[in-house]
């Protein structure tokens, strides 16, 4: 997870195999969104990064915030992710 003061991007990542298994972010073409910088954009990367992952079958995932703050953005995006599919 990366957040910037006008984007927010998400992936799903094989440690192991170093491989991005799902990524969404603000900048998708999938997503129209009236503002990339808040808490609704990081609803709906939260639930298609969730859904793209479910899609190729990864369903436990670990968070990690990258160093922000669980609140806001960060915490709006894990919550979407929740509720779409992923268990972390």
């Amino acid at each position: 997870m990366f957040r910037s003061n006008q984007h927010i991007y998400a992936q799903v990542i094989d440690d192991l195999n170093s491989v991005t298994i799902a990524s969404a972010s603000t900048l998708d073409k999938d997503l129209t969104l009236e503002s990339t910088g808040n808490t609704e954009a990081a609803i709906k990367v939260g639930e298609l990064v969730a859904k793209r992952a479910v899609e190729k079958g990864v369903n436990e995932v670990v968070f990690d915030r990258g160093g922000y703050l669980y609140h806001g953005r960060v915490k709006a995006l894990a919550d979407a992710a929740r509720e779409a599919g992923l268990q972390f």
